[in-house]
């Protein structure tokens, strides 16, 4: 009598389980709509924690963060002099960086199609989500020597909105059998509705009460830790 145990390769293969899954996740995005023309393209890494059904139904909660460099409204456009350049408290040339900061958290629900993955636990895969959405302009003065950009001054340029948001994912999953490679890739799509925090603007003079239609869309990759028992298949040989 020989007793084995064939483990969760050969569980995880033939059964479809309860798993519980840590993910980490990075994207390239493009803005839309009203998003569009506050920024340019942006990166976003972020975190998940989902949980799986034996039915294959997806619950989860995740929160990601946005960045990038192409700011396209011209905030700072009474700090400059004549040539152009941001001028700092003594008259000179200053070093005020301007960049795009954001945030989205989100719940969502969704289901892995049977048949379509490498075992009965992955494969393609879509998800829905609410939640909520902010971003602002970041403005770093390296120098400390801009006096419009400290202390509440700031809120007066730094467009801080945010509200509720809707997000779509559509993808494929893959869980190994041996645990050793879990990943995921996709299509996102975010659409915030938003609003300014501040209500007024320096640089404009005028009051921001705009309902905004932020929409950010781009491609996701991630990377999956599932967390589950190790299971004992036994077999007479």
């Amino acid at each position: 009598l020989i007793l084995s145990n064939s483990g969760f390769a050969q569980s995880v293969k033939d059964s479809c389980f309860r798993i519980f899954m840590v993910g980490f996740h990075f994207s390239g995005q493009m803005p839309d709509r009203d998003l569009a023309q506050r920024y340019g393209n942006s990166l976003s890494p972020g975190t998940s924690f989902t949980w799986k059904t034996k039915q294959n139904i997806l619950v989860s909660v995740s929160g990601s963060y946005f960045f990038g460099k192409n700011v396209k409204d011209n905030i700072t456009v009474n700090m400059r002099n004549n040539d152009g350049f941001i001028v700092n408290n003594d008259g000179f040339s200053s070093d005020l960086r301007i960049t795009e900061r954001g945030w989205n958290f989100q719940g969502s629900i969704g289901y892995i199609i049977p048949k379509t993955g490498f075992n009965k636990n992955c494969g393609l895969f879509f998800t829905l989500g609410a939640g909520h959405m902010q971003h602002k302009i970041k403005l770093y003065d390296a120098e400390k020597k801009v006096a419009a950009v400290h202390g509440d001054y700031y809120k007066g340029y730094d467009r801080y909105s945010g509200g509720f948001a809707l997000s779509q994912f559509v993808g494929y999953m893959y869980l190994s059998n041996n645990r050793l490679a879990n990943c995921y890739i996709g299509i996102e799509a975010y659409e915030g509705f938003t609003k300014s925090y501040r209500g007024y603007n320096y640089d404009t003079g005028l009051a921001d009460t705009k309902q905004r239609f932020d929409v950010l869309k781009g491609i996701r990759i991630g990377w999956i830790l599932p967390l589950y028992k190790r299971t004992k298949d036994f077999y007479y040989n």
